[in-house]
């Protein structure tokens, strides 16, 4: 009877045992296929958040170009410039007249006047060879302007283009006799085409030098611009900071003839963008284009 209960007792272990294979191992190879598609997840997780990144880094270099663009674009602006509205006063004959009279960018025109006592600082004798002797208040220049007409003659020399000085600093009294002179001569009329009045010459500035060469035969004449040395200093003065103040083609925004002996300092940054975009004081300043008296 024992031995009969230990057999149906075996039998019964063997066959619980036998059923327990058919429970899954969690630890067994066969089931760790089933974790792949969590792995699989991983990576497409993984390759969006790279996606993602170029994104970011890409929108990042197009906002660092966007950057770039408008600060090429501020440069091409230029500086701050004077606005010539706010550079002038209105006395009681109704005059314009300057107020920035010491800024290299001081416009002097028909319109806009300097003041009868004004008289530049610095005045000084650039060490550059004139084409007359002695000593004379018309060599003289503001000392920024004088040391720039210095440099730049240096360089003529260099090239080997015969150079000389003619006319700088003018006084208020000194222009009135001159333009006088001219009105008496030729008519008023004439004489505003070629010869300002008092108080609206350049010359007063201190900032302007009128240049002749052998081949002009030591004149101020217009054939001076044909000349090698007229063309030399068209090509060369703005690398000093001069313009041609009176070019040819813009008689009727500066209210002058065609002068290319006539070299007015205004820093060589500013000469360049002038001459660059072949402007006139006037237009680079987005001043009025016709100034008044033009014929009177």
């Amino acid at each position: 009877m024992k031995l009969r209960t230990i057999l149906i007792s075996f039998t019964s272990c063997s066959l619980l045992l036998s059923g327990c294979s058919s429970i899954p191992n969690p630890f067994s190879k066969d089931d760790q296929t089933e974790e792949q598609p969590s792995d699989q997840l991983s990576e497409v997780n993984k390759d969006e958040n790279k996606e993602q990144n170029q994104n970011d880094q890409e929108q990042n270099r197009e906002k660092d170009s966007e950057k770039d663009s408008d600060k090429e674009k501020e440069a091409d602006k230029g500086p701050d410039l004077p606005a010539p509205e706010e550079t002038v006063e209105v006395n009681a004959e109704g005059e314009k007249i300057v107020t920035n009279v010491m800024d290299p960018l001081v416009l002097v025109n028909k319109e806009r006047n300097l003041p009868e006592d004004f008289v530049p600082e610095t005045l000084t004798i650039p060490d550059i060879p004139f084409a007359f002797e002695g000593d004379h208040p018309k060599k003289q220049m503001q000392q920024a302007a004088a040391d720039a007409i210095e440099d730049l003659f240096a360089q003529a020399e260099k090239d080997d283009i015969p150079l000389l000085a003619q006319s700088g600093y003018r006084s208020y009294s000194t222009q009135k006799v001159i333009f006088a002179s001219n009105a008496e001569s030729n008519g008023q009329e004439e004489a505003n085409k070629y010869s300002a009045r008092a108080g609206q010459s350049e010359h007063q500035t201190g900032l302007t030098m009128d240049v002749t060469s052998p081949e002009a035969s030591f004149q101020l004449i217009e054939e001076f611009g044909e000349t090698t040395a007229g063309k030399w200093v068209k090509d060369n003065a703005p690398k000093y900071g001069f313009i041609i103040r009176y070019p040819k083609g813009k008689e009727e925004i500066t209210g002058y003839q065609y002068e290319p002996w006539h070299l007015r300092y205004v820093g060589k940054e500013h000469a360049t963008r002038i001459h660059e975009q072949n402007l006139t004081l006037e237009e680079y300043l987005g001043a009025p284009v016709e100034p008044v008296n033009s014929s009177e």
